[in-house]
C-alpha cells in the first residue's frame, strides 16, 4: 500500500486532551438464546456467542483483562485504557510490560501459555506477526466491514489498528538546526545523540526506521540492505547511541534525538503536557514518507478469552478510533468514519487528511526484510 504526508500538525496530541471518551457502541443485542456456558475462546463474532450482552456478562465475570507492551503515551493507550476501565468498571486491566517489542509480547504468550498472567490481546507489528500467526485466535469485531478488505486477514486472525510516519524528534535546546532528513543525522552537530526505539531484529518500530534510511539512500520496501548501510555509517560517525530511548531519557537529554512514530514523538513534546519535553519537536522528513499499521489480535490461549473480545469491539469502536487520530495515529476505519459522519472533524482537522502515499512494506517484504535484519543487524551494529 501507499500513502504520502509531508507535515503532522503537533496540535494532533493537543487535541487528544479535548476528547472525552463517550460510551462505546454496544453493537448487536443480546440473543435470547444466548448460554452461561458459550466457550468464548472458540467464539467467532460477538453475535455467534449470544450477542453484545453476554460477551460483557462473560468478561465482567473474567473481571480482569492482560495487555502488553502499551506505553501510556502511545497512539492515547493511556486514555483508551482509562476509558475501557470506566465502561467497564468489573474489568481491571493489567497492563504488563508497557516498553517491550513485538517479540516481546510473542515470549510472554509463549511463556506464560495456561497461566492467568499471559497476554489476551496483541497490539504487534506484521513482521513478528506473520512468524506466528498459529498465536492468533479468529474473532472478526461488529465493525469488520467497515475495515478496508487489505487492512485484515479474510479468517479475522488480524486487523489493522492504526498508523503514523517514521519521523525524526529532537530537543531544540541542544539541536539549534532542524534536521531535514536522516541523512542530515550523519552530520557533527549530532555526535552520540541518536537513538532508535529498540533493536531492529525484534522491535517494529526500530525495524521502520531502517526501513527509511532504505528509501533516503536508494533502497526500497524490497531492498533494505541500504538501511542497515545507513547505520552502520551512523555508528561509524559516531552518531549511533545503543540506548534505548523513553520519555525519561528525552527529559533528561539522555536521547536529545529520536527516530520513531510521529504520534510518539508528539507524546513526548509540548503536546504531552506536563509530563512532556517542552523543547521536543517532531519533523517529518522529506522525500518518500514511510509508515506501518499495527495489528489487533487475540491471544489463541488467552486466559480471559470474554475480556479479549471485548476489548477488540472496543478498539474498533468510533470513540476509540478517534482517539486514535488525536494521537496523530491515522485509524484503520478513518474512511469508513469519514463516509458515516463519526469522525471527529475538529480533530481531523488539526491532524489533516489522511495519507495518501505512504510507503509500507506489504507482509511478503516485512518477512523479507526481517529475515535480512537477522543476519546484518549485529554484523553491522554490534548488538
Amino acid at each position: 500500500m501507499i500513502l504520502r504526508q509531508r507535515t503532522l500538525a503537533v496540535a494532533a496530541l493537543a487535541a487528544a486532551a479535548a476528547i472525552t471518551l463517550a460510551g462505546c457502541s454496544a453493537g448487536a443485542t443480546a440473543s435470547s438464546g444466548s448460554s452461561s456456558s458459550t466457550n468464548w475462546s472458540t467464539e467467532t463474532s460477538a453475535a455467534a456467542g449470544g450477542g453484545m450482552s453476554a460477551l460483557v456478562a462473560a468478561a465482567d465475570k473474567e473481571g480482569q483483562l492482560n495487555v502488553i507492551t502499551l506505553p501510556p503515551s502511545w497512539a492515547n493507550y493511556g486514555k483508551i485504557i482509562a476509558g475501557f476501565e470506566k465502561k467497564y468498571p468489573k474489568i481491571k486491566i493489567v497492563s504488563e510490560n508497557p516498553n517491550g517489542s513485538s517479540a516481546d509480547e510473542v515470549s510472554a504468550a509463549k511463556s506464560q501459555k495456561g497461566q492467568s498472567t499471559a497476554p489476551d490481546v496483541f497490539d504487534i507489528g506484521t513482521a513478528v506477526l506473520d512468524q506466528n500467526l498459529d498465536l492468533m485466535a479468529k474473532y472478526k469485531v461488529a465493525n469488520w466491514d467497515q475495515v478496508p478488505a487489505n487492512f485484515k486477514s479474510t479468517d479475522g486472525k488480524w486487523i489493522y489498528d492504526y498508523t503514523g510516519l517514521m519521523s525524526i524528534g529532537y530537543d531544540s535546546s541542544v539541536i539549534k538546526t532542524a534536521p531535514k532528513d536522516l541523512k542530515s543525522l550523519l552530520g557533527s552537530e549530532y555526535k552520540g545523540k541518536v537513538a532508535i526505539k529498540g533493536n531492529p531484529t525484534q522491535a517494529n518500530e526500530a525495524a521502520s526506521a531502517v526501513y527509511l534510511a532504505a528509501l533516503e539512500n536508494g533502497g526500497s520496501a524490497s531492498n533494505i540492505q541500504p538501511g542497515i548501510d545507513y547505520f552502520g555509517k551512523l555508528k561509524a560517525a559516531g552518531n549511533w547511541q545503543n540506548v534505548l530511548p523513553t520519555q525519561a531519557t528525552v527529559n533528561s537529554g539522555e536521547t536529545p534525538v529520536v527516530i520513531q512514530w510521529s504520534y510518539n514523538n508528539l507524546a513526548w513534546g509540548p503536546a504531552g503536557g506536563s509530563s512532556g519535553n517542552q523543547n521536543w519537536k517532531t519533523v517529518v522528513p522529506s522525500g518518500q514518507a514511510l509508515g506501518s499499521y499495527y495489528n489487533q489480535a487475540i491471544n489463541v490461549d488467552a486466559p480471559h478469552p470474554a475480556a479479549a473480545r471485548l476489548w477488540e469491539e472496543y478498539i474498533y469502536s468510533p470513540e476509540v478510533q478517534n482517539l486514535y487520530l488525536a494521537a496523530g495515529a491515522y485509524p484503520a476505519m478513518l474512511a469508513a468514519m469519514e463516509q458515516n459522519g463519526t469522525v471527529d472533524k475538529s480533530v481531523l482537522q488539526k491532524v489533516g487528511a489522511a495519507p495518501k502515499d505512504i510507503v509500507q512494506l506489504t507482509s511478503s517484504q516485512a518477512t523479507d526484510a526481517a529475515t535480512l535484519l537477522s543476519g546484518k543487524w549485529a554484523a553491522t551494529m554490534g548488538q
